[in-house]
């Protein structure tokens, strides 16, 4: 021990500070800063397409990757060496090459593999982004809404969340809903609320020509990029996306109503549970998918745990917050939360049916 004091309460004698735990924190969070400045780094070589281009030539040089996609070798030496640093490219002393592992190239170029990540950090550098807006509602108590945030919060959770979907949506989650496949497969009516660009809305059109399916979220922005994508995706005879809030969208007799990574977000879920629960058919199913998390603080404490209170603290809060009632789910929720939620809005029948490392989902009934 030394005779460095940390501040204590009043005037109570301070505890004295061990220097080898201190420096050791420092040099953790050393490590933090470094990890922060890489989520602008990971974003800058998705775009500029720096990963792609390692994967497919292998090992290069910076001359070579910068003049292989037409940027300034300055950015792509600095901006290589960053990566090295942190373990994301492996570098060779004797070349000079810098290569991408088969592992991370996976991790940071297949879009539609459930281990794919740029998404995760476009998402929360844009949340970081607007940290101003937080730190100004923190200290009045107001919000910060989903569609004041830039483009990369938008584009970036939907690339966060769109491979698991890809991954699992078809093959495993509705399956594990109660006669929910066959009643598609014979031709269904869903109401997907909350869809953002409407990746899952789609993924679940191709997969049932039979069936019709309509999303909705309030930000006008995102029904129009979904509408584009249901085009391209040639669904566009199947599919319809329109404005609309949880607590107002149109339409009853519902065979399935899905809500994905979006209900700790809503300002007044339990409104939104009641609408739900006129809008389903007398035996139909809602499809509640939401972030991994416990009911208790300690079971979250995890690195997605971590990840997840950092974009409740920056992101989903502050978008609850924004909106009538304001009841601040959060991001971390926990099955209990949720469940009180939708026993709140008249429906009886609540049951976990799936998890991955990243989400929870229940089926919801009457």
């Amino acid at each position: 021990m030394t005779d460095i004091q940390a501040p204590g309460p009043g005037t109570a004698p301070a505890p004295q500070v061990d220097t080898d735990a201190l420096m050791a924190f420092v040099f953790r969070a050393v490590e933090e800063a470094g990890a922060t400045l890489n989520a602008g780094l990971v974003v800058m070589g998705d775009k500029l397409g720096y990963y792609r281009d390692l994967a497919a030539h292998g090992a290069s040089t910076p001359a070579e990757l910068a003049a292989r996609t037409d940027t300034a070798e300055p950015y792509a030496r600095e901006w290589l060496n960053a990566q090295a640093a942190g373990a994301y490219v492996t570098y060779d002393p004797g070349s000079g090459r810098y290569t991408l592992p088969p592992e991370q190239a996976v991790a940071l170029t297949v879009e539609d593999s459930p281990a794919f990540l740029p998404g995760l950090f476009q998402i929360a550098l844009g949340t970081v982004h607007d940290t101003d807006h937080i730190l100004e509602a923190a200290r009045t108590g107001a919000g910060f809404g989903w569609h004041e945030h830039g483009v990369d919060v938008h584009v970036g959770c939907e690339r966060f969340f769109r491979p698991g979907y890809h991954a699992n949506l078809v093959e495993a989650w509705l399956p594990a809903l109660d006669g929910v496949v066959e009643r598609l497969t014979r031709g269904a009516t869903v109401a997907d609320v909350g869809c953002g660009h409407g990746s899952s809305t789609i993924l679940m059109a191709q997969a049932f020509e039979g069936s019709t399916f309509v999303g909705y979220d309030y930000h006008e922005g995102s029904i129009a990029t979904a509408r584009e994508r249901a085009e391209a995706a040639g669904v566009g005879d199947r599919v319809r996306f329109e404005v609309a809030s949880a607590q107002d969208f149109p339409g009853t007799g519902y065979d399935l109503v899905t809500m994905f990574d979006a209900l700790h977000d809503m300002g007044d879920p339990v409104g939104a549970a009641r609408h739900v629960h006129d809008a389903l058919a007398d035996d139909g199913t809602w499809m509640v998918v939401e972030p991994m998390a416990g009911d208790r603080v300690e079971d979250n404490l995890n690195p997605v745990g971590r990840a997840y209170y950092g974009f409740s603290t920056l992101l989903c809060t502050p978008t609850s917050l924004a909106q009538d009632v304001g009841l601040a789910l959060g991001t971390q929720a926990g099955p209990s939360r949720i469940r009180d939620v939708v026993t709140a809005g008249g429906l009886t029948r609540f049951r976990e049916v799936a998890r991955t490392p990243f989400n929870l989902v229940f089926e919801v009934r009457k």
